[in-house]
């Protein structure tokens, strides 16, 4: 029983929906009763208020401030300095001990002497492996004779083409020796040539370990991000390029070889050849009916060049009308709701950044930086993705399920809020869960109930929850001290399977240490939002049956009768086909439901901003000097 318990103390899965909009305020003491359910709002304010005739007890001695956990948090980005390659620990056998190729690197051993006093900055992993690789196979691998050779020039070709990838080719730049050749001054060619030869294996393999797991590491970006380090053996790269001609198709597939990743970066190709937008309206602006901006007037410009003909004909006169206008009239809110719904966006004729996104896109600029920031965080997933796989976009609010490379499911999700963030890894589905029991996180358990429970012991009793403890002994929550342990509750909290179940029908788990999942609720208005970051942290489905049945591969209707069989109790199903699963967060991304068209989105949890700052630090770092 206790094994099914959600525990840990991450923020994680719940499924509170903020009140938001025209809701009227509401009391703090009050807002959990709201959201889960609280039994009579009568009978507890009857608690509370003294009888008429009866003298009130001594008011109780205040306790201290109950506790709380915090949240994951964002880190001030750090990357390594570049370190100094200390070439005098490159050791090679003497040669009466060296093996007959070693013998052909004599060219190699008479100019290694003239690394001495030559300042090359790299990473402190590369400048190791430069030294491991160099100490066992002393000989050029991109000199022949006096000068560069061909695979010198195939990986220059590359490194020189690292922006087709997104990439900065600022980081990759190498000196390339002049052409002529002066016999008369060997030595100093002999210097040029190995300082040369140094300088291109450094910068290869940082453009290799780049391509491969990406510039940044995303573990040190936030509590959030939690992504297994990909680690690329750089001495066995050399040695690999060393034996190969085309030494270029390697770099180049060190890139993730998947499809998303090609279809960013034509995309990327595309915007850097296209012209700026026309018309370009800033992305934060926002109007109400009656209200007025300048940049109104652009928006109704561009619906009214954008058009086809079925929505002129209906809308044209009205645009006609109030064309340069600045004003948004009564008169121009059914148009804009008609837009709002063929942008698949809620109608609620209110004109924000969702809607503005949406009609007239983002600025070139922007569009580049969002593909940007997309590309290096693909590079920290695997290469391949796999042909079956879920991909949970919180950027987008979206999943979707791909069966052998098709897309078969596509769906709205709510994800955490910005204070209760969805995390950013990968795994690996497990089991279908009908009629779950909610195993309550501890970061709810301490933050949002331990309130109400020093107020009122039974109030876990009364709304449907069971509290177990450690030995796996069910207790009344009313015989339970508790304030008396902080944040460390030796108790396991969770709520019955049923109608106000917050997880409904079921959930589909992917054991993770944030008790991230995707799971049902009964809260289903939130999914109409265009906005739809609500949750604790899991994922909500707008249709759980359908995605069960998929990652199933069975019908909705065994589904069913998975969720209506032995009463409604709680049951499982193994997931018994390998589909990973990507929780990730991209501000632009392929968006399938549309042949792969790249698609925009906001970026509801900042993380774009910091991303940027870490790349601008590590630009720092990696300036010409290093």
């Amino acid at each position: 029983m206790v094994s099914s318990f959600l525990k840990g103390a991450g923020l994680a899965c719940a499924t509170v929906s903020l009140l938001i909009g025209s809701a009227p305020a509401v009391h703090a003491d009050n807002l959990f009763d709201m959201l889960f359910g609280g039994g009579n709002r009568a009978t507890s304010r009857a608690r509370v208020e003294p009888q008429r005739g009866v003298v009130p007890q001594a008011p109780v001695q205040r306790r201290s401030a109950p506790p709380k956990i915090s949240a994951p948090s964002y880190y001030t980005y750090k990357p390594a300095e570049p370190v100094h390659v200390d070439f005098s620990r490159i050791a090679p056998p003497p040669l009466e001990e060296a093996f007959q190729p070693m013998l052909d690197g004599a060219a190699f051993r008479e100019a290694l002497p003239k690394l001495a006093g030559f300042e090359l900055f790299t990473e402190k992993s590369i400048a190791a492996a430069l030294i491991e690789y160099y100490s066992k196979n002393p000989d050029f691998i991109w000199v022949s004779g006096y000068q560069p050779n061909k695979r010198a020039e195939r990986a220059l070709r590359v490194l020189a083409e690292a922006g087709t990838f997104g990439l900065s080719e600022a980081d990759y730049t190498v000196g390339v020796p002049s052409a002529d050749v002066q016999y008369d001054r060997i030595a100093e060619r002999q210097q040029q040539l190995i300082r040369f030869e140094m300088a291109l294996s450094a910068r290869v393999l940082r453009y290799a370990r780049d391509a491969y797991g990406g510039r940044i590491d995303p573990n040190k970006l936030s509590g959030y991000h939690d992504l297994p380090e990909k680690r690329l053996d750089l001495v066995q790269s050399l040695g690999f390029m060393a034996r190969m001609a085309d030494v270029d198709i390697y770099l180049e597939r060190q890139h993730p070889q998947n499809g998303d990743y090609r279809a960013l970066r034509a995309e990327l190709e595309t915007l850097r050849a296209a012209a700026e937008r026309e018309i370009v309206v800033d992305p934060k602006t926002f109007v109400k009916p009656g209200g007025s901006d300048p940049e109104f007037a652009k928006l109704l410009k561009i619906i009214e060049r954008d058009g086809e003909a079925d929505f002129l004909a209906e809308h044209g006169a009205v645009l006609r009308e109030h064309a340069g206008s600045e004003v948004y009239t009564d008169a121009l809110v059914p148009l804009i709701k008609a837009v709002q719904e063929s942008h698949g966006l809620k109608p609620d004729g209110v004109i924000g950044p969702r809607t503005v996104g949406a009609v007239a896109g983002e600025s070139k600029a922007a569009r580049i930086e969002k593909v940007l920031f997309a590309l290096e965080r693909l590079r920290w997933h695997p290469s391949k993705l796999g042909e079956t796989r879920v991909v949970i976009n919180a950027a987008s609010f979206k999943v979707d399920f791909f069966d052998k490379e098709k897309l078969r499911l596509s769906m709205r999700t709510v994800v955490g809020s910005r204070s209760n963030q969805t995390s950013f890894f990968y795994d690996k589905l497990e089991t279908v869960e009908f009629n779950p029991y909610w195993g309550v996180p501890r970061s709810i358990l301490v933050n949002e109930m331990l309130p109400k429970l020093l107020r009122d012991p039974s109030y876990l009793d009364r709304n449907g929850y069971e509290v177990v403890a450690g030995s796996g002994k069910q207790v009344s929550s009313s015989s339970v001290d508790w304030g008396r342990y902080g944040s460390k509750i030796p108790f396991s909290v969770r709520q019955k399977p049923g109608p106000s179940n917050s997880l409904g029908e079921l959930k589909i788990l992917f054991p993770n240490r944030h008790a991230i999942y995707m799971h049902d609720t009964p809260s289903k208005s939130l999914f109409q939002r265009d906005t739809r970051a609500f949750s604790h942290g899991c994922v909500r489905l707008a249709d759980p049956r359908a995605m069960a049945a998929a990652v199933l591969d069975i019908s909705v209707e065994e589904v069913a009768a998975s969720i209506n069989s032995r009463g409604g109790q709680t049951t499982r199903r193994k997931i018994e086909r390998d589909i990973p699963v990507y929780v990730g967060y991209f501000t632009a991304w392929p968006d399938a439901e549309a042949d792969g068209r790249i698609a925009y989105h906001g970026d509801v949890y900042g993380r774009d901003e910091r991303l940027r700052i870490a790349l601008e630090k590590l630009a720092d770092t990696r300036a010409p000097s290093s």
